[in-house]
């Protein structure tokens, strides 16, 4: 009988709640600065008051810019096997934050700039006992 279980491939970026998937940043209480992933200092030069609280980054944003990763990337970028091109994408967050994540399509040509995304977790290979590794991604919404 299998045990395998969902590994998250970095520990501490996100988490995975009932209302669905969160990213773990930062936010400057002072000057408002986002950070992704936590930080523990305010690097914004012209805050007069850094004071940095963790906060949950998601789930919706729209894509701002996307490319198609046609080439396996090396290690330690983890790719099923065989190796199938995925989508890229820059999102902006309704939070305030923009980050780059995978983008979940069938055909990563299909994806257009402003579209409309939300964050989900999808696998993105297994290690060797087995275990489904996972991490943050977009699909359209």
């Amino acid at each position: 009988m299998s045990t395998s279980k969902r590994v998250h491939a970095v520990p501490g970026l996100f988490r995975e709640t009932p209302e669905g998937p969160r990213l773990l940043g930062s936010r400057c209480n002072g000057c408002g600065a986002v950070y992704f992933p936590k930080d523990v200092v305010c690097h914004n030069p012209e805050c007069e008051a850094p004071d940095l609280a963790e906060v949950d980054f998601g789930p919706r944003g729209k894509l701002w810019s996307y490319a198609v990763q046609n080439y396996q990337p090396p290690s330690p970028v983890l790719t099923r096997d065989p190796y199938v091109p995925y989508g890229m994408g820059v999102v902006d967050l309704d939070d305030g934050l923009r980050v780059m994540g995978r983008i979940d399509v069938a055909d990563p040509m299909a994806v257009e700039v402003g579209a409309d995304v939300e964050l989900t977790v999808g696998a993105v290979g297994s290690d060797a006992d087995g275990n489904e590794i996972v991490t943050w991604m977009f699909r359209p919404s």
